[in-house]
């Protein structure tokens, strides 16, 4: 383990394993392994085309999945480092994380998830986990990427715990990934980077679009505080580079704040290992209470006036009425690509033909789900 980590980080030579045994790397740790495979998977290159918040095909300068999880993973691998957390798992965390998101973004979530409510839902997390374990199929002797028990389990559990029931029969009987214990720091690292990530780049990708003006962010305190102490510096700025300027304070605010506070909880503990983090009873990567009430109140102020704006709500209706109609095609007719169509007949019962239905149309792009409405409902 390199001298600079901490105890409490997770050491790759310690880690708990694969599920299918394989080679050592000359030049590679564990972790850097599972976050080149991430990287090199088809799932990972369909994220280019898959929505943020606004259709990919509005614009070439709105974020898509893929952006955002590069996004996610800089700042994942900038907070880890200055923790001395293992930079390759909290990245390797970072460019997983969103894997299972379905075609257009979180419309399309909801609408797999209504669709698929009668046989156990649909969430983006464990739609990722499936990616990662059984839906990958590059290898020659296991489907699957193999990946290390923590980068899987940072992967289902950087939100947290997972309480109630959870269908996780693919993994079989061989993976634990214990879903009730909180996951490692950095997978932690991961999922504050993740909101970091998206709470400022929404905000630049709504000023671009027309959905939000400048006027408007002076109802958050927060926003409004960062934006004149840019306007006091440079009061003739150009809109872009004044965006630009808020964008890198926010970012900088949350993640200094997210540093100071979690290194703060964690020397308080005195951990000895990462089990130890495992075992703690809550999240120990966090924001101070003042910044975690400033981001919820950016997080409404965004819900209220981005992701419920008319002309994105409009958008949204119409992705996830081509996700439902999709869903309702493929479950009653013959029209799924023939090796699909395999699968789907040779199922058990309708709740097994039901998740490789919801599979096939999550890993499908925005572009494709679009052309495959229109084969189907000319």
């Amino acid at each position: 383990m390199p001298r600079h980590l901490a105890p409490y980080a997770s050491d790759p030579q310690k880690s708990r394993g694969r599920q299918f045994a394989a080679s050592d790397s000359p030049t590679r740790s564990e972790f850097q392994r599972d976050r080149d495979r991430i990287i090199h998977s088809t799932a990972f290159r369909r994220l280019q085309h898959k929505t943020q918040v606004f259709l990919h095909h509005e614009g070439n300068h709105f974020r898509t999945r893929l952006t955002h999880t590069l996004e996610v993973s800089q700042i994942a691998r900038s907070i880890a480092r200055v923790l001395n957390l293992n930079e390759d798992l909290a990245e390797a965390v970072a460019l997983a994380h969103d894997l299972g998101h379905t075609p257009f973004g979180h419309a399309g979530e909801r609408a797999l998830d209504r669709a698929m409510a009668p046989w156990g839902g649909f969430d983006h997390n464990l739609q990722s986990l499936r990616v990662l374990v059984m839906l990958e199929n590059r290898y020659a002797d296991h489907d699957g990427l193999n990946l290390t028990w923590e980068t899987l389990e940072g992967t289902l559990k950087h939100n947290g715990p997972l309480h109630g029931e959870v269908d996780l029969s693919f993994l079989g009987d061989s993976l634990d990934l214990e879903t009730g214990t909180h996951a490692s720091l950095e997978a932690q690292v991961a999922a504050i980077a993740d909101d970091i990530a998206y709470d400022s780049h929404d905000i630049d990708d709504a000023l671009r679009a027309g959905v939000l003006c400048f006027e408007q962010l002076g109802q958050v305190p927060l926003l409004a505080e960062l934006l004149g102490d840019v306007d006091s510096r440079w009061p003739n700025l150009s809109e872009q580079r004044r965006a630009h300027e808020l964008q890198r304070r926010l970012i900088t605010r949350f993640v200094e704040t997210a540093i100071a506070t979690s290194a703060a909880a964690i020397e308080n503990l005195s951990l000895d290992s990462s089990e130890a983090v495992r075992a703690h009873a809550t999240a120990l990567i966090r924001f101070s209470p003042q910044i975690q009430e400033q981001e919820r109140q950016l997080k409404q102020f965004l819900f209220a006036q981005v992701y419920r704006a008319p002309d994105v709500m409009e958008r949204v209706r119409q992705a996830e009425r081509i996700v439902s109609d999709l869903f309702g095609a493929y479950m009653e007719k013959d029209v799924l690509p023939a090796p699909w169509q395999q699968r789907a007949d040779a199922a058990s019962d309708l709740r097994a033909r039901a998740r490789i239905v919801a599979d096939y149309i999550a890993g499908m792009t925005d572009p494709f789900a679009r052309a495959e409405h229109q084969r189907i409902f000319p």
